[in-house]
């Protein structure tokens, strides 16, 4: 992208102080419709990965309700693309006045530690919601899904779905250095060797662009003939990769395991586009991503690390799974 955008994009969104549910776009702040300044000490911060992915707005709603319910405010920005010099701007823009606590999701291991880090030079507590930084010492506590297990499940329930079909799974990750998603590659790859049948054709990244996965599916098809399976780490690989595997007629002949369950994938899975979905629970992310966070500002006992749940959903298990789907709005 160019420069001029990326700038210009991340001032926007620093700028973008809207009501937050109402519209359900994640980046855009809750007031609640109270004017009032909260008291000191209890203002929170919340720097998601991207904006309007219903992962992050389910989040947002689940920090925000926590929030609410314990008397502080939190106010959300979130760069428009999954990419650290956004976030960066994001952070900096924090300036001189930071909130007594930044709950953010690290776009990349390594880039975000000098800006989160000066951040909490300045005073804040850091809590880490569904990525991390590799820096241990910085974050107060960390929150996400086990990705690593996450892409196990994925490989199981593509196992499953086969059956014993010999052929070759392609995984579509996103960016290098993104934690989350790259567990899930590494950990995905890792089960698939469990199932001779199945054969690896591979990891290939699509810098979290839709387009890219598509062209990625499209190459894939041509050069691997016994292709029989494709794991998406998330979102936006996962519709890139239907829209792939639908433009070359080959929906339903190929299986498609996406990670997440936004509305568009479900739809996709009831559909048939997409064969299992991997669901994480981004609202009690942020719950308790907000949880920690007021622990310790109020100097009670924090937990480091903590795991959310993971759920295999496949066509037939839609129904009972429906209260992992992801929000649009809150």
């Amino acid at each position: 992208m160019k420069k001029t955008l990326l700038v210009a994009g991340a001032m926007f969104s620093a700028a973008a102080l809207l009501t937050a549910c109402g519209s359900g776009t994640v980046g855009q702040t809750g007031s609640g419709g109270d004017s009032a300044k909260p008291a000191a000490g209890k203002k929170l911060a919340l720097i998601p990965g991207v904006q309007a992915e219903p992962f992050y707005i389910s989040m947002q709603c689940g920090a925000e309700a926590e929030a609410k319910k314990a008397g502080y405010e939190l106010t959300t920005q979130a760069p428009q693309k999954f990419d650290a010099a956004m976030q960066t701007q994001l952070v900096n823009a924090l300036g001189s006045n930071p909130p007594s606590a930044l709950l953010i999701a690290p776009t990349d291991a390594q880039a975000m530690l000098a800006p989160i880090q000066q951040v909490k030079t300045r005073g804040a507590k850091i809590i880490e919601v569904d990525t991390a930084l590799k820096d241990t010492s910085v974050a107060e506590a960390s929150i996400s899904s086990d990705n690593t297990e996450g892409g196990k499940l994925a490989a199981q329930t593509l196992a499953k779905l086969v059956g014993d079909k010999p052929g070759s799974v392609l995984v579509l990750d996103t960016i290098a250095g993104t934690s989350t998603t790259n567990a899930r590659a590494k950990g995905f790859t890792d089960e698939l060797a469990n199932h001779p049948n199945l054969k690896s054709a591979g990891v290939q990244f699509t810098q979290n662009e839709p387009d890219q996965a598509a062209s990625k599916v499209t190459a894939a098809l041509a050069s691997t003939p016994d292709l029989v399976g494709i794991f998406a780490t998330n979102l936006n690989t996962g519709e890139g990769a239907a829209t792939g595997l639908r433009n070359a007629g080959k929906v339903g002949a190929v299986n498609l395991i996406g990670f997440d369950a936004s509305p568009s994938e479900v739809e996709g899975l009831k559909k048939g586009e997409y064969q299992g979905l991997i669901a994480q629970d981004p609202a009690a992310i942020g719950q308790q991503g907000v949880q920690q966070a007021i622990a310790a500002l109020e100097g009670k006992p924090v937990t480091r690390t903590l795991t959310a749940q993971l759920h295999s959903i496949t066509k037939d298990t839609l129904d009972a799974n429906s209260q992992y789907f992801y929000k649009q709005k809150c």
